[in-house]
């Protein structure tokens, strides 16, 4: 028997069935609406897409910057991000500050932004950060035991023909060591089956914005390199896989076969960072601080001990002292070292650094030469009140890590060695990644410094471990005469936005690249202006500052050295004055009460003129002045520079004229 619906009953289940129908439609309607993340000044917007896969678009004020990227984890048995299904999010906002133990930049660093943490089912995370110049985010995973990671989507897609500045790797591949010219190309004509590229890649937009992509808090796991997508116009993630079987050549372990993944590490984890910093002026980029922000901190008890500073440096110029003064038969050998340990306790410079050659056996770095007497010269400079630091080969020390019955970093430094200078790892794998946190490390242990040489970029352990005060991973001076201006000037905008650089700057013999023949009799001759080569200190960062040329150039040219060796390495604040990326680059420096300023320019075909405004002095102060500026015959003769002394204060405006390959630099105190 069927029962008979009453129409008030029926009315009720059609209101029913319809409220069910709305709110369904509605909680679709609501899965399927991106999610969004604005920087606390309300710039910059994060849109993410739950879809098929994580997707995320970038836009600022002036438009889409960056549209649909793609995210995903591929894990052994499963892909993190492949139809994503989302169990909770979180919304918080940070303003806080981070006073670094070595600042680069600046003495307090501003950490403000809004985040947003998305939590998946799966046992997994993805934390997004909006900052006023930039986005960020990163995998956290949650999973039991060890997982294999096979590879991670990176995927960066643009909307229109962007200009992409950027390092490729040689034939080398991922045994690069980053010292690569940078090749400026627009993003349409980078194949698919092109060299792959190397972080950072700085992209200009066209619209008034400039991308700096890069990645941050790297540990147990490899650095990424960028090639084309196959079909849209982008770039995405390609990474070295973990190596298995290595080979012992000359001074490093190369890779001779590789497992299938790129990283095999703790189920539950934080992964590295993968950043973009956003930014509509290019002097932001010179004062970002966007890595530092994004790693960990400090772990060090008491860092007390560590003393960042200038560097002479004996590699280049060993061979070039020469004049009535020199008495001894130059070259690796005592004499020589306490030659430079004079100078050094003269011009009140803390290190120098004993460079490849003094150890019989690079790979085993215990004996000496014969010329080379390391106690005497340890014993000689702790008199003098300077700190030798010693160059070190990879295999060396990664030798020393497996034997149980020396250690390396303990028995240099009960002789009073100050720290290493690490040089030819020439990788980025897991491995490598690895044993740059396990040198830091054990180096700390024993109060020592350390300066990685054949290195990747800086990705913020310098921040974890501050004794680790410099690495190189640049196209630096001793490249000669493949070391330019053109080249060098992407440097305040690419390379040191990430950390400290090894570029080794002061050269005092400089001519025009047509001048340019390499050697003057042992010297070596650099490219760029007298000034270029000076301002050099005040723009490039480096805890461990190097000097590039001999002792007996610099007491040629006292005026000159005074000025190198009087400015600092590390500085309370930073700001630039102008630039352009590749053109120019003026900076104001202070440490204390004084400000410095540098400004280099590149290969331009007429002289750069601006007027500068001092608003940033202080108020109740008058300076006084001291700056080199190119010689009127700069442009041709590289060594001409002249010296203007003047008094200056807030609001007044100076003059600062550039020739080609030409600088600007000065104090005001």
């Amino acid at each position: 028997m069927i029962k008979k619906i009453s129409k008030n009953s029926m009315k009720h289940i059609i209101a029913s069935v319809f409220f069910i129908l709305i709110t369904a439609i509605c909680n679709f309607a609501r899965a399927q609406k991106p999610l969004e993340l604005l920087s606390p000044d309300g710039n910059i917007r994060l849109a993410i897409d739950l879809k098929d896969k994580i997707y995320y678009t970038v836009s600022n004020s002036r438009g889409i910057l960056l549209q649909n990227n793609e995210i995903q984890l591929h894990l052994r048995n499963e892909i993190l991000g492949k139809k994503p299904k989302l169990t909770s999010r979180k919304q918080s906002f940070e303003d806080s500050q981070i006073t670094p133990v070595v600042p680069f930049k600046f003495s307090t660093v501003k950490n403000r932004y809004n985040q947003l943490l998305l939590n998946f089912k799966g046992n997994y995370s993805l934390e997004f950060r909006a900052f006023d110049d930039g986005v960020a985010y990163r995998f956290i995973t949650r999973k039991k035991g060890e997982i294999d990671i096979l590879n991670e989507d990176i995927n960066i897609y643009f909307p229109d023909d962007y200009l992409l500045h950027v390092q490729m790797a040689d034939d080398r591949g991922f045994a690069t060591t980053y010292e690569e010219p940078y090749l400026h190309l627009e993003s349409k004509q980078w194949k698919a089956d092109s060299q792959m590229g190397e972080l950072p890649v700085l992209i200009d937009t066209r619209k008034g914005t400039k991308i700096l992509v890069s990645e941050a808090d790297i540990n147990d796991y490899p650095n990424f390199f960028v090639k084309k997508t196959e079909e849209n116009n982008g770039l995405g993630a390609i990474f070295p896989h973990v190596p298995v079987e290595t080979q012992a050549v000359k001074r490093k372990f190369a890779v001779s076969k590789t497992a299938d993944y790129i990283a095999r590490t703790s189920g539950t984890r934080e992964f590295p960072w993968r950043y973009f910093i956003i930014t509509e002026n290019d002097g932001q980029l010179i004062e970002s601080t966007m890595v530092c922000r994004l790693s960990q901190q400090n772990v060090i008890e008491d860092p007390s001990w560590i003393k960042p500073g200038l560097v002479m440096w004996d590699w280049i110029n060993r061979h070039a002292h020469y004049g009535p003064e020199i008495d001894f038969v130059t070259g690796v050998n005592t004499a020589s070292y306490k030659y430079f340990i004079d100078f050094s306790a003269r011009y009140k410079i803390p290190y120098v650094l004993l460079d490849e050659g003094w150890a019989k056996d690079i790979n085993h770095a215990v004996e000496t030469v014969p010329e080379v007497d390391l106690p005497e010269i340890v014993r000689y400079g702790k008199e003098k009140n300077v700190g030798i630091l010693l160059w070190i080969s990879y295999r060396a020390v990664e030798t020393d890590f497996n034997d149980d019955s020396y250690n390396v970093f303990e028995y240099f430094s009960k002789m009073g060695v100050r720290g290493f200078k690490i040089d030819f790892m020439d990788r980025s794998d897991q491995a490598i990644v690895n044993f740059y946190e396990q040198a830091a490390r054990e180096a700390a242990k024993y109060h020592m410094l350390v300066e990685l040489h054949g290195s990747y970029k800086p990705v913020g352990l310098e921040n974890k471990y501050p004794n680790l005060l410099s690495l190189e991973g640049v196209r630096g001076l001793e490249n000669h005469g493949n070391c330019t201006p053109d080249n060098s000037m992407y440097l305040p905008f690419m390379r040191n936005v990430l950390g400290p650089m090894s570029f080794t700057p002061g050269s005092m013999l400089n001519v025009q690249p047509e001048q340019y023949k390499g050697r003057l009799g042992q010297s070596p001759v650099f490219i760029g202006t007298r000034t270029y080569h000076i301002a050099l200190y005040i723009l490039f960062e480096s805890g461990l500052q190097m000097t590039s040329d001999s002792p007996s150039e610099f007491d040629r040219n006292p005026d000159c050295a005074q000025f190198i060796f009087s400015t600092p390495v590390t500085w309370d604040e930073t700001r630039a004055l102008a630039a352009e990326a590749g053109q120019y680059a003026i900076v104001a420096r202070r440490k204390g009460d004084k400000w410095w300023i540098g400004g280099i320019t590149n290969n331009a075909e007429k002289v750069r003129e601006f007027d500068i405004d001092l608003s940033f002095l202080n108020q109740d102060k008058t300076y006084g002045m001291t700056a080199f500026e190119d010689g009127l015959n700069a442009g041709k003769q590289a060594m001409d520079y002249s010296i203007r002394r003047q008094q200056v204060k807030k609001g007044d405006r100076i003059h600062i004229k550039m020739v080609r390959n030409g600088g600007w630099a000065a104090v005001l105190e």
